[in-house]
């Protein structure tokens, strides 16, 4: 793990009381699972059959965020002869989550080998932890499958050379570390829903999530700095939204000049519809598109979006 003096540095602010301003910036899922006292119980949650392995057995693996410059959100831990990838999917349901999970597991065995010296052009075969990658899904969705796979969702289930098995997880035995995670970011977005993205739905998220006992403890302890995580990732998604708004008007408006050029408007509006899924786009917004751009009544735009997803 990276030093957290890197990480952070003091500040003060108008009445000269010291706050945490970060510099890396962590997300709130990481930023939990970076205290072993967590960690341990995210690993029982997944493992509840090993009653022997303790917080001293585990170590965190750091993921370097190569996707994006954005908030971490994505937790590697070699237990044993184990190794974990989880990565977080916050809303939006992308199959590309799968290469995304294989990559970071690349770069961890990459990582491995460096830090354990080992020599790959040996002649003598390796160690390697078996892997296990896992996608905490918070969103909504109503298909709901245990595991997707690289060669199911991209080769039509065809042999390939290299496989990925992600098993995704939507929910947790209640009341053990995972579901409480999940019932934070679900209470986060109501609130959001109610006062946007500012501090006081923060604060009622908070709120609401320690008299349910969510998170209390880390909450009790880590408020000012989970707000200042989650401030931070508001104005890292309404700068995206707005870079997105900008790409799908593009977008659309190209599908639509070359439908009216060849005559063929459903290969525009399946167009539309897979631009909006690449741009990370959430179903209600897709449909209000179909109905902005091309006339159609909420009821067909509707089912032109779920025929896509057949």
């Amino acid at each position: 793990m990276k030093n957290d003096n890197k990480n952070t540095e003091v500040s003060k602010d108008k009445n000269t009381q010291p706050f945490i301003k970060r510099t890396i910036q962590d997300s709130v899922f990481t930023n939990l699972f970076k205290d072993k006292k967590y960690l341990i119980q995210l690993y029982q949650a997944l493992h509840p059959e090993d009653t022997t392995t303790t917080q001293e057995d585990i170590v965190t693996v750091t993921i370097q965020n190569i996707l994006t410059d954005n908030s971490y959100n994505d937790l590697g831990i070699l237990v044993g002869d184990l190794l974990l990838i989880l990565v977080e999917a916050q809303s939006t349901w992308s199959k590309n989550i799968i290469i995304r999970a294989l990559m970071y597991l690349m770069q961890t065995y990459n990582e491995y080998f460096r830090t354990q010296k080992v020599n790959l052009y040996s002649s003598k075969k390796v160690k390697i932890p078996k892997p296990e990658l896992y996608v905490i899904f918070t969103g909504e969705r109503s298909e709901k499958p245990e595991y997707i796979s690289l060669s199911e969702e991209f080769f039509d289930g065809q042999d390939c050379a290299v496989d990925a098995k992600v098993k995704m997880i939507y929910n947790s035995e209640e009341g053990d570390i995972i579901n409480q995670y999940i019932v934070f970011t679900k209470v986060c977005k109501e609130q959001v829903k109610l006062y946007g993205r500012s501090k006081k739905a923060l604060s009622e998220a908070i709120r609401i999530c320690k008299d349910r006992n969510v998170l209390k403890e880390y909450l009790e302890n880590r408020e000012t700095e989970v707000v200042d995580i989650m401030i931070t990732l508001y104005d890292e998604q309404e700068i995206m939204e707005r870079y997105v708004e900008s790409e799908v008007a593009e977008a659309v408006e190209q599908a639509v000049e070359q439908a009216v050029e060849q005559a063929d408007s459903e290969a525009a509006i399946r167009t539309t519809i897979e631009m909006c899924q690449d741009f990370g786009i959430s179903t209600e917004e897709t449909v209000q598109k179909l109905i902005d751009k091309f006339s159609l009544s909420k009821e067909m735009a509707e089912n032109k979006v779920q025929e896509y997803w057949k």
